[in-house]
């Protein structure tokens, strides 16, 4: 009688973009008993960050912006894990869990979707005073940060305390801080309405960025027109100006320029994850996973990449730039991953994966309610329509049915009310008031 073979182990790390694509492509195309999926990330949810500046300003309710993985995985095994090590000589995966406790996970098939995180500069005070705004929580936490400095604005009577508190810095000019910046002083300029003693003139955003330009993922002339237009509300934009200092809050940069700043919104780029890096899979000269057009890890067959982490050869740019790579932006790593979790079955089922192909369609970037900008399909597109435009872009890009008529509903309800700018700021410090009834 013959033995039946176990199901093939295939464990994705990573819950993000590509982890969470791959798996939902794979638990539809697997049959019964074909393959064992395990899911690892060390949040329970996927985060679509083109939305956390939305959600940082309250235009979308921000459990919206996440997909509870064991809710949509149903047919994957999902374990809350920090990937700290990976071995694949000997296909294993060291995790460490919540409480501390180290295991490992081994594997027939491996898919490395472990991201990115912040590329920090050894600058003086930046680990102390800074924050990126990659995932959930830092964008809740921004929002109740920044509102909460308005309020305590608002209550001193020291002059130079309360420009401090109401000067907000913003480290980088490409989508993530562009977008941040300008949904957050626009949320910042009509909460002013609700304060007799602060004007929109009070509040200072400050946009540093050491390139010369901003935006560089859309044609120079709309990065311009950005930055115009940024100026025009009162942001002050330094352009070909790197920070040196942030210490104790006092910013300094490198043309000379210095002011004190309660808020520190580091967006100067990222990196690819470190764990691979420190890996036995081969990786490029930026940390990234060398991967081949098919999504393998080259020189290994069994191991597959892609997003961020990973350096896939871009073939629409390659007979120009034979060294070109995808770039590492959502577009590219949503596609990737549907390709990806197809190629998996095919080999799985003896089949030859094939390369992956795609177009970069272009890009588009909300600045604040009703205003946005957008390179694609060879248009230049500016103000309301290019906001509409990104709206509906990423809607169709929000993973489940579910999430897409929420956030559709969240914009339905802000538009028909006001906006809400309530600070809940004892989310940043939640015991403050239990510990100080213990006190008394």
């Amino acid at each position: 009688m013959a033995v039946k073979s176990e199901p093939t182990r295939i464990l994705i790390l990573g819950g993000g973009y590509v982890g969470l694509y791959t798996a939902l492509g794979l638990q539809k195309r697997l049959r019964a008993n074909e393959a064992s999926v395990t899911v690892v990330d060390p949040q329970p949810h996927m985060t679509y960050q083109p939305f956390l500046p939305e959600a940082a300003a309250g235009s979308i309710e921000p459990r919206h912006v996440v997909v509870p993985l064991r809710r949509v995985l149903r047919r994957c095994h999902v374990l809350t894990a920090r990937v700290t090590a990976i071995e694949h000589a000997n296909k294993t995966v060291t995790v460490e869990a919540p409480d501390g406790h180290i295991e490992q996970l081994n594997y027939d098939v491996l898919v490395v979707a472990l991201g990115s995180v912040a590329r920090l500069l050894p600058i003086p005070g930046l680990a102390e005073q800074g924050i990126a705004i990659k995932t959930i929580g830092e964008a809740i936490y921004l929002r109740n940060h920044v509102l909460s400095k308005l309020d305590e604005a608002a209550s001193t009577l020291d002059p130079e305390l309360r420009r401090r508190m109401l000067t907000f810095t913003v480290v980088g000019g490409g989508f993530a801080g562009i977008e941040a910046l300008a949904e957050l002083e626009d949320m910042t300029r009509y909460a002013c309405r609700y304060y007799d003693n602060i004007k929109p003139e009070d509040i200072r955003w400050v946009l540093v960025e050491a390139a010369g330009r901003i935006l560089p993922e859309v044609r120079e002339t709309l990065g311009v027109w950005t930055a115009e237009q940024l100026e025009k509300r009162g942001i002050e934009v330094y352009l070909s100006t790197a920070a040196k200092s942030f210490e104790n809050g006092h910013v300094v940069l490198s043309d000379g320029t210095e002011f004190d700043s309660d808020t520190i919104i580091w967006t100067a780029g990222v990196k690819a994850n470190p764990v691979v890096a420190e890996s036995d899979l081969p990786t490029d000269k930026r940390g990234r996973l060398k991967a081949t057009a098919t999504l393998q890890v080259v020189g290994h067959p069994d191991v597959w990449t892609a997003g961020d982490v990973a350096a896939v050869p871009d073939l629409s740019r390659t007979e120009e730039d034979p060294t070109a790579t995808c770039p590492p932006n959502a577009q590219h790593a949503v596609r990737q991953a549907r390709h990806l979790a197809k190629n998996i079955i095919r080999s799985l089922r003896g089949g030859t994966p094939t390369d992956y192909y795609h177009k970069n369609l272009g890009a588009v970037a909300g600045l604040g309610l009703h205003k946005g900008v957008a390179d694609a399909l060879n248009l230049k597109i500016k103000g309301y329509p290019a906001w509409l435009f990104h709206r509906a872009y990423h809607v169709k890009a929000m993973p489940t049915f579910n999430r897409k008529v929420r956030i559709l509903l969240d914009w339905l309800l802000s538009g028909l009310f006001r906006r809400e700018t309530v600070s809940l700021g004892q989310i940043n410090n939640p015991k403050e008031e239990f510990a100080r009834a213990a006190k008394s």
